[in-house]
């Protein structure tokens, strides 16, 4: 009996030690929408004839576009489709941020609202002036805009060489695909859909959407920048043009660890496809050999949008795919040299997710704990789901999972903000420090409806200030985010990668332009620190030149410059 009551006794200890070591829940979003002055809606241009282009919208892209230090939103928009009749054309939407969480609509003064059907948005500096640029992936007519530097943009759409027309698009991706120091653009294309190929799905009395088994595939496109302000496409001289899927999200990262940048795509009730590139500009497809073809029951699931993270800590870059009804999301855990496993069980990714479909997603440390929690938006576009499916609906909840710091995941029991409260059909997610007070807000563009502002309330309503005794310092919470500024590789610094530790964890982030559901976000760098003051980063840049910066202080931004080996306040004018 002894013996008993000692191993109870020890097993109550471990329990709280181990209880103790667990995060504690500082998962806070707050909807702010209404106060945001955002009165963005989006359509998808539907008539009630149900074309499949309804039922993938759409991606959203939070940059500075107009070099202040402030993140600013760029919201897609549908258009009229056959049979719909307006009286307005909807365009895409530029809101410039005010610096106190709220937002002006700059559109008509930027030059960037385009009456497209607007499907997937890439940014980054494509032609190295230091000012950001826009390119959208369109039902249609896609379009280039380039960044003037005054507050406005200037439509380059015939900068690509021959035009890309009607074709049905996906996500893109800038990357440098050869290691020249420019920045060159994947463009991802779904199915081979025209008005005149359209499918009435019907059962029993109900029209439902048709799917992309129901169409051929499309090839997706690479184009080569020339350095000139124009690309020429070298789809089939690279490689990519021999393989056709049903592509949705994109993601240009080094997969293999190579020293150069791959693509991972994300496609739609086919295995997913990476890209590996050879250094030189040319690629091979290998998605079911490095293993994130499947999933681990050996099904193509209908893969939405692709998100990448060190979740487990262990300095290797896993992969996240977002999919359909009936399907979990899938965390593809990295295991060196280019190959993945199927770890959805492991990480204990909330079951709840199973039956809605799962379109943006983000891995990102909202709680400042050293790891990387995950959101997941969720939302059918079936009007009458229920007939056939009423496990879920149209609008649903989205999902927010706290990392428990090993690559595991939990939903967290307390109340998560209003933010979390939400039942809408969502989207398109992106992420980024709204009002530069440290932690990452979140944004999300709601199909046929008005997006969501998501405050993270880790830190509070005030910026917090670079000294020892903000805000974010007295919670333990500190935090650390870099802009990286390349000078002979490209000025996006897209491919480069920084390491810091912290916490006794190696934390890893890498550049990149395009990611999670046909969207663009985190140009700027974010790393949650814990108690901890990291003093060290350690950049290896696109070219493959690796450099050590000294961070002099956290709970700050700094410019890390390529070349320079010294990181730069923002308010330095050195710096820019």
């Amino acid at each position: 009996m002894r013996n008993r009551s000692l191993c109870l006794l020890l097993s109550m200890l471990v329990a709280q030690a181990l209880f103790a070591q667990a995060p504690d829940n500082k998962l806070q979003l707050t909807d702010v929408s209404n106060q945001t002055g955002i009165e963005f809606v989006h359509t998808d241009g539907g008539s009630g004839e149900h074309y499949i282009v309804e039922s993938v919208v759409c991606g959203l892209a939070l940059f500075d576009y107009n070099n202040d230090g402030w993140t600013d939103l760029y919201f897609l928009n549908g258009a009229p489709l056959k049979g719909t009749v307006t009286d307005q054309p909807p365009t895409n939407v530029l809101y410039r941020n005010n610096g106190d969480f709220t937002f002006s609509d700059v559109t008509s003064s930027a030059g960037v609202g385009d009456v497209g059907y607007g499907l997937g948005v890439v940014v980054a500096d494509y032609n190295q002036d230091g000012y950001d640029d826009l390119y959208i992936n369109n039902f249609g007519k896609n379009v280039l805009y380039t960044n003037n530097g005054n507050g406005s943009f200037r439509d380059s759409s015939a900068a690509m060489g021959q035009p890309v027309l009607d074709q049905f698009g996906a996500g893109c991706a800038f990357l440098d695909i050869e290691g020249d120091g420019d920045l060159d653009l994947y463009v991802a294309n779904y199915v081979d859909f025209t008005y005149d190929r359209h499918i009435v799905r019907m059962i029993g009395e109900h029209q439902f959407h048709p799917g992309p088994t129901d169409y051929s595939p499309s090839s997706d496109i690479l184009f080569r920048n020339n350095n000139d302000g124009t690309f020429f496409n070298i789809s089939q001289a690279a490689g990519i043009s021999a393989v056709a899927t049903n592509s949705m999200g994109v993601l240009a990262v080094d997969v293999d660890e190579d020293g150069d940048c791959d693509i991972v795509v994300a496609n739609d009730q086919m295995a997913n496809s990476l890209f590996l590139n050879d250094g030189l500009g040319h690629f091979v497809e290998r998605g079911v050999e490095a293993g994130i073809g499947f999933d681990r029951r050996g099904r193509a699931n209908g893969n939405m949008g692709i998100e990448f993270g060190d979740v487990d800590a262990d300095g290797l870059l896993d992969l996240f795919t977002t999919t359909y009804q009936d399907e979990m999301p899938v965390l593809y855990k990295n295991f060196g040299g280019g190959l993945f496993m199927d770890q959805t069980n492991l990480a204990q990714i909330d079951t709840r997710l199973t039956p809605h479909v799962h379109w943006g997603c983000g891995l990102v440390d909202f709680d400042h704990d050293s790891d990387l929690d995950l959101f997941v938006s969720c939302g059918h576009f079936m009007d009458n789901i229920a007939y056939i499916d009423d496990r879920t609906a149209v609008d649903v909840p989205n999902y927010l999972l706290e990392n428990m710091g090993t690559g595991s995941f939990r939903n967290p029991t307390h109340p998560m903000g209003s933010g979390m409260d939400i039942v809408a059909s969502s989207r398109g997610a992106a992420f980024d420090d709204l009002d530069n007070d440290g932690d990452i807000d979140v944004v999300v563009l709601n199909a046929n409806g008005k997006p969501n502002i998501l405050r993270n309330e880790l830190i509070g309503n005030s910026q917090a200030s670079s000294t020892p005794e903000s805000p974010a310092a007295r919670q333990g919470v500190n935090w650390l985010r870099l802009r990286l500024i390349g000078t002979t590789s490209n000025r996006s610094a897209v491919g480069a990668k920084v390491s810091i530790q912290s916490n006794g964890k190696l934390q890893i982030a890498n550049t990149v332009a395009g990611r999670g559901y046909q969207s663009h976000y985190l140009s700027r760098l974010h790393f949650g620190l814990g108690g901890d003051a990291t003093t060290l980063a350690n950049v290896k840049w696109a070219n493959g030149i690796s450099e050590e910066f000294v961070i002099p202080n956290v709970n700050q931004e700094w410019n890390l410059i390529e070349g320079d080996g010294q990181a730069k306040s923002i308010d330095s004018p050195s710096a820019l």
